[in-house]
């Protein structure tokens, strides 16, 4: 990551008055949308505004808050002076990296029973990560459905075509590979489980194993060995 992407211009512009935000990464850029912004995408840059319709006070204080936001990970941040702070922002590992975990966990996965269980947690019927978007874009839909412009219920439609079509496209060829993977019973071929131990032609007493801490279930007891008649 070059370093110029943890530097963020956060002003008001003197043209147009806008508050804009300009650089950062895609992190950067999550935290500014978290924060009330609205990203906009050209042909030769990316920014963030601030969204239309506020007074003066309350652009302050959206960009306030970003500027907050941004400098507790450790952005560098350049900003007008009624936008700058001292004050730091609890970080908390949003809902997004949460889920985004899921394929570091399938990258290390050694059996098609590890993978099956990474694949659960987006295709569990009642709380599996695609059951709860559906629950959400369902919510989505009727937000707009009562809504007053024209143009809402045409929106509506449109929610209602993503939440059951595509999603169940989605849900229903994933389901169908995690109940493949599960039925498997295979090793990865070129994935290993890690002894966590130093090999015998170490030279080096001090090396360790640099993955992570994994506990794993106890293995069931072995069957009695069968009498004989």
């Amino acid at each position: 990551m070059a370093l110029s992407d943890r530097h963020i211009d956060l002003r008001r512009d003197p043209h147009s008055g806008e508050v804009l935000a300009h650089g950062g990464d895609p992190e950067a850029h999550s935290i500014l949308q978290r924060n009330g912004f609205i990203h906009v995408l050209r042909q030769h840059e990316q920014y963030h505004r601030a969204p239309t319709g506020l007074d003066n006070t309350a652009e302050e204080t959206l960009a306030t808050a970003a500027v907050s936001a941004l400098r507790s990970v450790g952005y560098w941040v350049a900003c007008d002076a009624p936008f700058d702070t001292d004050q730091h922002t609890e970080h908390y590992l949003p809902l997004g990296a949460r889920v985004a975990a899921l394929a570091d966990n399938l990258r290390r996965a050694t059996t098609t029973q590890d993978a099956a269980a990474v694949l659960t947690e987006l295709t569990a019927a009642h709380d599996g990560a695609l059951a709860g978007l559906g629950q959400v874009l369902g919510a989505v839909d009727e937000f707009f459905e009562t809504l007053d412009r024209s143009d809402d219920r045409h929106t509506a439609a449109t929610v209602r075509g993503l939440a059951g079509h595509h999603l169940a496209i989605v849900a229903t060829q994933l389901h169908r590979l995690r109940n493949e993977l599960a039925d498997r019973h295979e090793d990865h071929p070129t994935r290993r489980p890690c002894p966590s131990e130093v090999a015998d032609n170490e030279r080096e007493a001090s090396v360790h194993c640099p993955c992570p801490v994994t506990t794993l279930p106890p293995r069931p007891p072995a069957p009695p060995p069968a009498r004989r008649p």
